[in-house]
């Protein structure tokens, strides 16, 4: 059974940063991508990042420029980099593993607030 454990959420102020870490129990090469989703009350996940395994990465448009996906081959962990935070960033992050064939996993989530 593959498990994905986040941390290191928690309250911040408005341009604040933090730095979010999604350890696997599994070598994260055995995956097709890893993911950072988020979401918030009432809303349906949102994609923020994924790194593949050959490196690629992706963002979503509202936080290109300010987070940054990452990943530690040798602790199996991604991590995610979060400067020049804003309000409309508070949500509950989660970690996702795709698998190549289209299954995932998902970690439990942490949770982000930006609040002045």
């Amino acid at each position: 059974q593959v498990q994905l454990v986040e941390s290191g959420g928690g309250l911040v102020q408005p341009g604040g940063s933090l730095r979010l870490s999604c350890a696997a129990s599994v070598n994260i090469f055995s995956f097709k991508n890893m993911d950072w989703y988020r979401q918030t009350a009432g809303s349906q996940r949102e994609l923020v990042a994924t790194i593949f395994r050959d490196g690629m990465i992706t963002y979503a448009d509202s936080v290109k420029g300010r987070f940054t996906i990452s990943r530690d081959n040798a602790k199996n962990t991604v991590c995610l980099q979060m400067n020049s935070l804003k309000l409309e960033d508070t949500a509950v992050y989660y970690c996702r593993a795709e698998l190549w064939n289209g299954g995932f996993y998902w970690g439990q989530g942490t949770q982000v607030t930006v609040s002045s």
